[in-house]
């Protein structure tokens, strides 16, 4: 094997916090000198952090809210969770003059270059982060319009607010925004996304938020007949989840894995429909992981014996494919017996 394919982690400090809302702050960092290649980024796309919490090392992904179309420095904002381990340790310790671990960026949520269609955003809560990064780089580098639907609790959980208001007023004739606040309306309903799309559906999509609200929006472009291909999402995956989002199959009979982490090997079962990670997690393991949406590598590991199926790719090479690397939270078995070796 070459060189492991996977994340490299590098100390970035903390230049300023900035408080967005009562259980929201924007962290700016500052990125060092030799370090500015590897974190130049697309609008939309997000870094990996690494934190020890308990005693435990966490690793979870953070879009950028900033644009890099724009003069502005490199910046995560970060919302408290319920049991959110790393956002509220992030929220409660990350100070100004600290540092903290990150990836260089990584992420497929971002404009298509060759596209001149008008946007038509929707991002629900902290969904915003990459939605702002991306109207940014829409208004300053581009001639597209976008028009914006950002649903919150209430008034006073919409976060960069001030920044998109500001930005709504300066891009008036390009950029409108639109709030949708639950204690006021309810819950968002399809009458009203489908209200807010219009009668054209040339135009491209981009969802962010949490399920339920993701779910709603793309359920009712389909209804309306709108073109999958235009449509761009980035969904939130519960790292704290221990269970896969959905029973794996138990049509085919269980399989097993091999799996070394940390130098220890571990037998686990595997069950059908099940990826190694989801295996792993289910047999009491640790492995590492983050976006669960193949998109960031930490969750690389190398396959020694058997097959699998990988759902998503958006990083591995086919080189490094032909090494044998694999995203474990993607790898469904396809061999009755796989063997897989976490790097060290």
């Amino acid at each position: 094997m070459s060189t492991t394919p996977g994340p490299r982690f590098v100390p970035l400090r903390v230049v300023e916090v900035i408080d967005e809302t009562h259980d929201a702050r924007s962290y700016v960092f500052n990125i060092p000198e030799d370090e500015r290649d590897a974190f130049a980024y697309r609008a939309g796309q997000y870094c990996t952090f690494k934190a020890e919490v308990d005693g435990i090392t966490q690793l979870r992904c953070y879009s950028m809210s900033s644009s890099p179309d724009v003069d502005e420095p490199f910046r995560t904002t970060v919302k408290r969770v319920i049991d959110g381990v790393v956002s509220n340790h992030i929220n409660n310790s990350l100070v100004a003059g600290d540092t903290i671990l990150a990836t260089p960026p990584a992420g497929v949520f971002c404009l298509d270059d060759d596209d001149n269609r008008p946007i038509v955003a929707f991002a629900g809560g902290s969904g915003i982060t990459p939605i702002a990064s991306i109207t940014k780089t829409a208004l300053a580098a581009t001639d597209r319009s976008v028009q914006l639907l950002f649903a919150n609790r209430d008034a006073a959980s919409v976060i960069l607010g001030p920044e998109l208001d500001a930005l709504a007023e300066a891009a008036a004739d390009r950029f409108t925004v639109s709030h949708h606040h639950d204690d006021v309306g309810g819950f968002l309903t399809a009458d009203e996304v489908a209200n807010f799309l219009g009668d054209d559906l040339n135009v491209a999509v981009y969802i962010c938020g949490p399920t339920p609200f993701m779910d709603l929006v793309e359920q009712t472009l389909r209804d309306l007949g709108h073109d999958p291909e235009l449509l761009r999402t980035e969904r939130f995956v519960n790292s704290a989840t221990t269970e896969p989002d959905e029973p794996p199959s138990t049509d085919d009979e269980p399989g097993s894995i091999t799996l070394t982490l940390s130098g220890r090997v571990h037998e686990l079962e595997h069950h059908a429909g099940e990826t190694i990670l989801e295996a792993a997690r289910r047999g009491g393991l640790n492995p590492p992981f983050s976006c669960q949406a193949g998109n960031c590598a930490t969750c690389i590991a190398e396959l020694r014996e058997g097959d699998v199926r990988m759902r998503v790719n958006d990083v591995l090479t086919p080189d490094e494919l032909a090494e044998g690397w694999i995203l474990t939270c993607q790898s469904l078995p396809t061999s009755s017996t796989v063997s897989v070796v976490y790097p060290d």
